[in-house]
């Protein structure tokens, strides 16, 4: 069984298939949508494509396809992790999620790119805060005013 590993891949992918479709065909849809397009048209799509992977997936590796090594990245399996940004990114994420609602999401949007950006190894002091200030109100406005997905505004909402 250890050349068709790769089988466990395929087994994973047809249980999400299977979950993904089973859902998606007992989703209570109103009677009253018109369209033919409705709240179960993608997750059906997904399911669907997922077990199509699955099943090409599963009879390639039968046929002796054998997935190749990573070669683009050069990394030292020796070396320990740098659970340093580990940490840090974690903090960030969770300082987003924590002041989200309080101050708004430009201002935690601002933060959480900027924090990333320091966790990651950014060091321009001068630079990153006014990239995420942008970053973080172009995402604002294009989610909330383009895509009409209500995003906090806090307290810049009557400025917005």
């Amino acid at each position: 069984m250890r050349e068709h590993s790769e089988l466990g891949v395929c087994v994973l992918l047809l249980v999400l298939g299977v979950l993904v479709l089973t859902d998606a065909l007992t989703m209570s849809v109103d009677i009253t949508q018109r369209g033919p397009v409705g709240p179960r048209t993608v997750p059906v799509a997904v399911g669907i494509g997922l077990l199509a992977v699955a099943v090409l997936l599963a009879v390639d590796v039968l046929r002796g396809g054998r997935g190749e090594a990573e070669g683009g990245e050069d990394v030292d399996l020796g070396e320990p992790a740098d659970w340093r940004t580990v940490a840090l990114l974690t903090g960030v994420f969770l300082a987003f999620a924590v002041l989200i609602g309080p101050i708004g999401f430009p201002v935690s949007g601002a933060l959480l790119f900027w924090g990333s950006a320091y966790a990651l190894g950014s060091r321009h002091f001068d630079r990153d805060p006014l990239i995420a200030a942008g970053l973080s109100l172009v995402t604002y406005f294009v989610f909330d005013n383009l895509l009409g997905v209500p995003l906090p505004g806090g307290p810049l909402m009557g400025v917005l």
